[in-house]
């Protein structure tokens, strides 16, 4: 039988040698380069040893907002994928079946832009 295990605090490693400020400056400069928030959290980890960005007290989210260059990955990856099935559909007019993918993922597409659009409000 499994005990359930202590709540750790979010406390920053000794170990860890980039301040606040440099972590936001990798952020920004990956974010220039044209990296999605979700790319730039696994650079982050995997090159610079930074583990979350939230040990900083902060979230990658929050540093792109605070400079307005957040997108929304969720709308990205659903942009790349409508362009794929149009793509597709222009060479074969006669598969139904990306036909209906394809207005499905553009519904899809415009109720999460709607959606954002309202809450942005």
């Amino acid at each position: 039988m499994q005990k359930s295990q202590e709540i750790k605090k979010l406390e920053k490693p000794v170990w860890l040698k980039y301040t606040k400020e440099e972590v936001k400056a990798i952020i920004l400069k990956l974010a220039n380069k044209g990296f999605s928030s979700e790319k730039i959290g696994l650079i982050l980890r995997d090159s610079y040893g930074i583990p979350k960005v939230k040990l900083y007290g902060m979230k990658i989210k929050e540093v792109l907002e605070e400079k307005g260059k957040f997108e929304e990955p969720t709308l990205i990856n659903l942009r790349k994928k409508v362009e794929r099935v149009e793509k597709h559909y222009e060479k074969h007019k006669h598969d139904k079946k990306a036909e209906r993918a394809l207005g499905i993922n553009k519904s899809k597409l415009k109720k999460i832009e709607d959606y954002l659009k309202s809450k942005k409000r």
